[in-house]
């Protein structure tokens, strides 16, 4: 249960074993017998082995090793600091001159921010739905905190894409997020003006986030002109291109009030439009996510 409870605490580390095609040659070139000793060694000081001592071989250690609380994750994190120099691949020449992508994997900051924005739109919107019926000022408070989480969802979503496609192009990575997310700020102080929940302003409101998401197509375009050898930049434009698709078909939907504006109290308990713009602003945060994977994978294969 422990294991279960500590499990998603972390994200997974993704890695393309793939890219690891010349695996032969390396272990040729390796010094087991040290790498060997080094190991034994190392493990004598990892926790909850105190019989790794008396072991003399290699292969029984393993074996004999209780992994019931250790995880492969915290087994790879001791390895790595107890052996250091056997765990990056520096050492060796030619191909494979580089670090291993799963010992040193790229920056995850950005992962986490589209995630902390999606996570805060779905809440503020769920929170909105709970109580804004409670009060008047209840509700005037409410709706603004759910305009905020969507702004703050649209402008998390560019964080991975642009920060995983320009990591090797300072200039232009800091100069897309900077301007993404002044974007998003002055749309969550501009959602936050009493004016703006007028129902006058509804199709504004709409324009304003179908604008916000539609500057995306900028860096998109300059990853595909930078990076058009890789398939992986052919792979995350699909799921950007549908991503961009599912909000910008929930927000349609939401301001022409389809499908109850042809039947009028058909769709008052089910099937109405802020329903189905709920529905489709998930799945283009689930599509996302997905992109966002492939953007992990290819860095922490490739890097720069």
């Amino acid at each position: 249960m422990r294991h279960l409870m500590s499990g998603p605490m972390r994200a997974p580390m993704v890695v393309d074993f793939n890219s690891v095609q010349d695996l032969s040659e390396m272990i040729g070139k390796a010094d087991l017998n040290m790498i060997r000793l080094d190991l034994l060694k190392c493990l004598a000081s990892l926790p909850n082995m105190p019989e790794i001592l008396k072991l003399n071989d290699l292969s029984e250690s393993l074996y004999s090793l209780d992994f019931s609380s250790l995880s492969g994750w915290t087994l790879v994190e001791l390895l790595t600091n107890c052996l250091p120099e056997q765990f990056s691949l520096n050492g060796l020449k030619g191909d494979m001159n580089m670090v291993s992508p799963l010992m040193q994997p790229i920056t995850r900051w950005p992962f986490y921010a589209f995630l902390g924005g999606a996570m805060f739109c779905l809440l503020a919107s769920s929170a909105c739905h709970l109580l804004t019926c409670h009060s008047q000022r209840l509700s005037y408070i409410m709706l603004r905190i759910d305009y905020a989480g969507i702004a703050a969802l649209i402008a998390t979503s560019f964080y991975p894409p642009v920060y995983y496609s320009f990591m090797c192009n300072p200039f232009f990575c800091y100069l897309y997020l900077g301007f993404i997310t002044l974007m998003g700020i002055t749309t969550i102080v501009f959602s936050l003006l009493p004016f703006f929940q007028k129902s006058e302003f509804r199709k504004y409101r709409a324009s304003l986030f179908f604008l916000m998401g539609f500057s995306g197509v900028a860096p998109i375009i300059h990853k595909l002109i930078l990076h058009k050898h890789q398939p992986e930049a052919l792979q995350t434009t699909g799921y950007e291109i549908l991503m961009g698709v599912l909000y910008s078909l929930g927000a349609l939907i939401y301001v022409t009030r389809i499908p109850e504006r042809w039947m009028p109290g058909k769709f008052d308990i089910a099937g109405h439009s802020h329903q189905l713009f709920h529905i489709l602003v998930v799945a283009g945060a689930y599509t996302h996510y997905h992109d966002g994977l492939i953007y992990l994978r290819w860095r922490d294969s490739q890097g720069c």
